[in-house]
């Protein structure tokens, strides 16, 4: 398939910009995966939308303040660093995105506002990549993050991250710090919506898969085929793995909160004959670069709520791979025609 076949048409204006003036206040389409039928409704009615015994699956990952400004030592010139994963059991050596790469060299060094000094090591890649390794004298802990970074707010929200962002780009459940993006379906979720939930007699569990770079980076391939994910690492507790095993023993739906969610659960089945479908989700953690679009067969997810997504990217594959991609697109016409806001900050989707 090819890339473009994944293109609409978005308004700008339509691109939320800030969170909604109250979290959990937002609309909400439904969507019919068989047939792409679609009802508008609002977030507060999600209780009465889903079934009791429906076990939902949410992703806990933590977002890291990740975006992080050094000063060049020599010059004294800024320089933007997207800290993405570790590359030191110490925590010293930091793979890096770098916002004008080619101008940051092997051996330049970076202070950064705790007065800790970052030099980059040798670059294996090519001299145009958008990435670099920064090797400090001192580890770079949760506490170093929240002294010297910023929220990393994705490239379509045109303006610096402030004090609202710290509260309303993070999860409510929240509590593995390591995201380089938030899981952004969730950030619909109140704790008294997820108390609404419970009292309906719906389930929930958690997993958690940490946001990499692969968010940021656009799918530049012409067939989607020739597109590679980079690798993401998750976990699934071993209370999880058997609430959902109990689920598809009983009848009961698999409700994935998030593409993160989906990927991660997808990302663990494991052929078991012994299970109604033919997989269990294995418990234990893992990487993933699994890449989801239409013709993909779905092993463990049966619905999902998901938020709104870019033109041509993994995760508009993704929800296309599993509500069809003509259902999904018209569904997008749609939010536009009726004002839906879109992306991290916008509304949400239930796919049923």
């Amino acid at each position: 398939m090819r890339t473009k076949d994944f293109y609409f048409d978005l308004p700008e204006a339509l691109i939320a910009q800030k969170p909604s003036g109250v979290r959990g206040e937002d609309k909400l389409m439904v969507l019919e995966r068989a047939t792409g039928a679609v009802t508008h409704c609002l977030m507060q009615q999600l209780p009465e939308l889903i079934e009791p015994g429906t076990l939902m699956i949410f992703n806990d990952s933590k977002v890291r303040r990740s975006r992080c400004y050094g000063i060049r030592v020599d010059t004294g010139r800024e320089q933007e660093f997207m800290f993405l994963t570790q590359l030191s059991p110490d925590l010293t050596r930091w793979h890096c995105m770098v916002k004008g790469a080619k101008k940051v060299k092997p051996h330049n060094s970076y202070r950064f506002p705790s007065g800790s000094v970052g030099v980059i090591e040798a670059v294996p890649e090519d001299e145009g990549s958008e990435f670099r390794t920064i090797r400090f004298s001192e580890p770079l802990t949760d506490a170093w993050f929240e002294a010297n970074g910023h929220i990393p707010l994705p490239p379509y929200i045109k303006r610096e991250d402030d004090d609202t962002d710290s509260e309303r780009y993070q999860n409510v459940y929240a509590k593995e710090t390591g995201s380089n993006a938030c899981p952004t379906a969730g950030l619909h979720f109140t704790e008294d919506m997820l108390s609404r939930l419970r009292e309906k007699g719906i389930d929930i569990a958690y997993v958690t898969l940490h946001v990499g770079l692969g968010t940021f980076l656009p799918v530049r391939a012409e067939q989607i085929e020739d597109h590679k994910m980079h690798e993401e690492v998750y976990s699934v507790p071993q209370e999880t793995a058997e609430k959902i095993a109990q689920a598809k023993r009983e009848g009961r739906t698999v409700l994935a909160v998030g593409t993160t969610s989906v990927r991660t659960l997808e990302s663990a089945a494991v052929a078991d004959s012994s299970v109604p479908g033919g997989y269990r989700v294995q418990a234990g953690g893992g990487s993933t670069h699994i890449f989801m679009y239409p013709g993909y067969q779905f092993k463990v997810v049966e619905k999902m709520f998901t938020n709104f997504h870019t033109p041509e990217s993994t995760l508009i594959m993704l929800v296309s791979a599993f509500a069809g991609r003509e259902h999904i697109l018209a569904a997008y016409q749609n939010a536009v025609e009726h004002n839906y806001r879109f992306f991290s900050y916008g509304d949400a989707m239930l796919i049923k």
